[in-house]
């Protein structure tokens, strides 16, 4: 199958996946407890504000229609209006959306480093002293509360030490952040370059980052370390060993490469995770990210937010599996003939 091909079929699963979580995200919103329309209208609303309210929201129809409404306005992108903050809940992510892509490109690059670099050094020599150390680093990574870590690490490195500045958001309170063009702190401010604003965005960015690597190193490296070892222990590497060829040279050259599908569609989870599971962190930081508001939205039951922030995870969730798949395809040839 060539790879042109083999794109195409995995874009028209893309897209299938993706209508089926437009049905599923409409579908979770409407069983979710409590009315919309009363939340909205408040606790001393009288029955006809209500009733006017459900009408203009269009909960008094059937659900069909009001499925088909949904659908055809997010075909021209209204996601719909948070009434929490008056603002489309289309602008209100997309304005949030690059303080959750930074903190959670930041927190994946470094659990990927330090956890392949364990696993594959766990790998290389199985029960050794190091092998032994990698596992109890990742039982007490895994088993760690992210909270609990998250207040310890703000404690002793902001609280005691002062190596770090407050965490409350992204920059100083008296910073302002440059207007544009990406919504990374750490690009914007190095593109206009202001450099005292770029200090202050690595100083807020390195608690959290370090407080989700933590959690999620342990389950790289164990992938890593069980993907290795099985390449290791195969053919070929048995017959480079026996010519002679140096370990750290069959590892990083030989090896990786052939344990890279397994370690990759871990990587892959990890990822989506940080984008759509790190809501705890964004609270105790202060983080102005899609989690923070999808909490806020959640606890005051703001309807079209609520759903706008699902839709946008289960999106994705679906661009990142497609990513995966496409370099399964790159990767191993073998998976095009599948």
């Amino acid at each position: 199958m060539s790879l042109g091909f083999y794109l195409l079929r995995r874009l028209g699963l893309a897209v299938i996946t993706l209508f089926g979580v437009v049905v599923a995200v409409f579908l979770l919103t409407r069983v979710l407890p409590g009315n919309p329309a009363y939340v909205k209208a408040g606790p001393y609303a009288k029955p006809e504000q209500i009733e006017r309210i459900t009408a203009e929201m269009g909960l008094d129809k059937p659900i069909p229609v009001q499925f088909w409404n949904y659908f055809t306005d997010l075909l021209h992108g209204d996601m719909g209006v948070s009434w929490s903050t008056s603002h489309p809940v289309r602008e209100d992510l997309m304005q949030r959306l690059p303080a959750t892509i930074e903190l959670a490109v930041a927190a994946f690059v470094l659990a990927s480093l330090v956890g392949l670099s364990l696993g594959i050094l766990a790998a290389i020599k199985p029960g050794s002293a190091i092998d032994q150390a990698v596992h109890l680093l990742s039982v007490i990574g895994a088993s760690v509360a992210l909270f609990w870590l998250g207040l310890m690490l703000i404690y002793v490195f902001y609280y005691k030490l002062r190596w770090v500045p407050d965490p409350m958001g992204r920059l100083d309170v008296l910073m302002e952040p440059p207007a544009g063009p990406t919504g990374l702190l750490l690009v914007d401010t190095l593109v206009h370059g202001e450099f005292q604003q770029w200090k202050s965005a690595v100083g807020h960015l390195v608690l959290p980052t370090i407080s989700l690597a933590i959690v999620l190193t342990p389950t790289i490296a164990k992938m890593a370390r069980a993907a290795m070892l099985e390449v290791l222990q195969s053919d070929y590497i048995q017959t480079a060993r026996a010519i002679g060829l140096s370990t750290a040279r069959m590892a990083w050259r030989d090896a990786l490469p052939n344990a890279m599908i397994p370690i990759l569609t871990t990587m892959g989870i990890v990822l989506a995770y940080l984008m759509a599971g790190n809501v705890l962190v964004e609270m105790l930081f202060a983080w102005p990210g899609i989690g923070f508001y999808a909490w806020g939205a959640l606890m005051s039951n703001d309807f079209d937010a609520i759903q706008g922030f699902v839709l946008l995870i289960g999106i994705l969730y679906v661009f990142l599996n497609l990513v995966i798949d496409l370099l399964y395809g790159v990767i191993d040839p073998r998976i095009r003939l599948a």
